[in-house]
């Protein structure tokens, strides 16, 4: 399938350097065969890769995977679906799998735009985080920000009527354009007047806990599909 022209320029990500640990790298390799699910341009039947009917959530760009693990320990009545770009990070989440023992997380190593186009079915996800995303702080770089109308729009395609979209930020103006963005599809309905607080399900980082205690803001937004 070809991609329409205006999401040829979209990447979720930006690769950059860093080194595999052993512990990683070990991960990688004795997990990966389980955990990791090759990119394929076919849809993905989530229902046979977690062998159960359950909600099924989808996290893009989970880093070092932190969030994500303590999240799928928390609600282990809830399959995830990870999507990272970063080898390291991709490690780091694998042994997290292995030590939480978690058997409803599943990654891809791919970039999302590629997933979401091809991989995923519409109408498939009772859920999406985007938690931080690079916020590209320089204006002349906005361009290359993540959440764009055509990128939000291909996501709550993928979105169950009442599924949620929930993004985070701890950019002040990248929250109000991802506010602006959000309010201005029509897939979508905010569950707040503007942003949501905080839900109980998305801990805390240790980075987001320093800049709280700075007094640094952070924004999350929650939108349920109509």
């Amino acid at each position: 399938m070809t991609e329409p022209p205006h999401q040829r320029s979209i990447r979720s990500f930006v690769l950059r350097a860093g080194r595999m640990g052993s512990g990683q790298a070990r991960a990688l390799a004795e997990l990966g065969p389980r955990f990791l699910l090759p990119y394929q341009p076919a849809p993905l039947d989530l229902e046979t890769v977690f062998g159960r009917q359950a909600p099924k959530v989808v996290e893009i760009g989970f880093g070092m995977g932190h969030a994500t693990a303590a999240i799928a320990e928390a609600q282990r009545e809830t399959d995830y679906l990870g999507l990272e770009v970063h080898q390291p990070g991709v490690g780091a989440l694998l042994k997290r799998i292995e030590e939480l023992g978690l058997d409803n997380l599943r990654i891809v190593q791919h970039d999302a735009v590629e997933v979401f186009n091809h991989m995923l079915l519409d109408a498939s996800l009772d859920g999406i985080h985007i938690f931080f995303p690079d916020p590209w702080h320089k204006k002349r770089h906005h361009k290359r920000r993540l959440i764009q109308p055509a990128f939000v729009a291909l996501l709550a395609r993928k979105l169950k009527p009442g599924g949620y979209l929930h993004l985070a930020t701890d950019w002040e103006d990248y929250a109000r354009q991802m506010l602006e963005v959000l309010s201005a599809e029509p897939q979508l309905a905010n569950t707040a007047d503007t942003f949501a607080p905080r839900p109980e399900y998305r801990p805390l980082t240790k980075f987001e806990q320093r800049g709280l205690r700075l007094g640094h803001g952070v924004w999350d937004l929650v939108f349920r599909r109509r």
